[in-house]
């Protein structure tokens, strides 16, 4: 466990504010919490999960948005960074007794770390990257001092699987999972449609191995570190036919790198959470696209919003309509891609947005 009290710089973190694949330009979330007294008593803070906030993914795109908030607001914040799963109730409970205000947790995993400190510590305000609260008996569970940040992923993914669908050679693609959380299969889910939908438009028959909607089961590496378990996976993926790859797993889309590198195969990878492009730029060139939350902007404003006084605990779910969830840039694929069918994903995305469209899946926010 590392605690460690910040003020917040933007110099050093890398920018995931790019534009989104068919992502329409709006403005920035506004605040008004501003700088100066109103905040000056405020002290936010961030537990990571075990990935660390270094992840390349979810974990780093919400320390940067801890980072941005308190940047604006002229505070220092707080982080506790969790290297096993054991961690997860101390490092919590070690930001509420270091006076915390607002405390952000990462993932699902630190779902019920966080709704037990919530429970115990209901002057202190919470918000958890991609989980909802339940009972021990799994029934829901709302707590006013806990906001849930949510993704409806499966929109942004049926767009990467209609995508995949259209540009694979082999006619086959390919996915896996880090663990069986509903944030993970929630991506496996939106990609099988795109790709089953592509299949009835196109009256074609691209194959997706790795994973089964139906019957929810397919590959799992069994965690979220193990680079290795990613590269084992894919080898297997690339050896069926697979020449692209949905890696829903963190920081294993780098095993599923190597396994391409190695293979000397022309494989493409379907990236998650933010646009490795920008954030994993050593692979470059193996990125199709990524299905992205923008969870920098979104902690950005939950943030600035509680130390105005404006927390709610109404849960946020990040949508097409809203831009919490989009598609990268092709960038390198671009020129591979056929612009009709970019012009087709455009279609399907307003369709979605419009409600003509509906991408469901068992993990879907409610």
């Amino acid at each position: 466990m590392t605690i460690t009290t910040r003020k917040a710089t933007l110099g050093g973190l890398a920018s995931l504010g790019v534009l989104a694949l068919l992502a329409a330009c709006a403005p920035a979330p506004t605040d008004d919490a501003g700088s100066g007294d109103a905040a000056s008593d405020f002290l936010p803070c961030i537990v990571s999960d075990f990935g660390g906030f270094d992840d390349k993914s979810f974990n780093q795109s919400s320390f940067e948005g801890i980072s941005q908030a308190s940047e604006e607001l002229g505070v220092e914040f707080q982080q506790a960074e969790s290297t096993s799963e054991d961690q997860y109730t101390g490092n919590v409970t070690s930001m509420v007794d270091e006076g915390c205000n607002f405390i952000l947790t990462v993932g699902f995993a630190l779902a019920n770390a966080t709704r037990d400190a919530a429970q115990e510590n209901p002057d202190v305000n919470f918000a958890i990257i991609d989980s909802a609260l339940s009972n021990d008996d799994f029934s829901p569970l709302e707590l006013d001092n806990v906001k849930p940040v949510l993704y409806d992923t499966a929109q942004a993914a049926f767009l990467a699987g209609y995508l995949a669908a259209g540009t694979t050679k082999t006619g086959t693609v390919g996915t896996f999972g880090g663990m069986q959380y509903p944030s993970v299969t929630i991506f496996m889910d939106g990609f099988a449609d795109g790709i089953a939908y592509y299949n009835t438009e196109k009256q074609d028959d691209v194959k997706l191995t790795g994973w089964s909607k139906e019957s929810q089961e397919g590959l799992f590496a069994g965690g979220f570190d193990d680079i290795s378990a990613g590269k084992t996976l894919s080898q297997g993926l690339i050896d069926a036919g697979a020449d692209i790859i949905l890696p829903v797993a963190g920081p294993l889309f780098q095993g599923t790198a190597q396994a391409i590198n190695e293979s000397g195969k022309d494989v493409a990878i379907v990236g998650v959470d933010s646009d490795l492009f920008e954030t994993t730029p050593e692979f470059s060139a193996l990125y199709l696209t990524s299905i992205m939350k923008s969870m920098t902007d979104a902690t950005d404003k939950i943030i600035t919003d509680a130390a105005a006084g404006d927390f709610s605990s109404e849960p946020y779910v990040g949508t097409l309509e809203n831009e919490g969830v989009s598609l990268a840039p092709l960038h390198d694929w671009e020129s591979k891609v056929d612009p009709a069918l970019v012009t087709e994903l455009e279609d399907i995305k307003a369709a979605i947005i419009a409600g003509d469209i509906v991408v469901t899946s068992d993990a879907t926010p409610k």
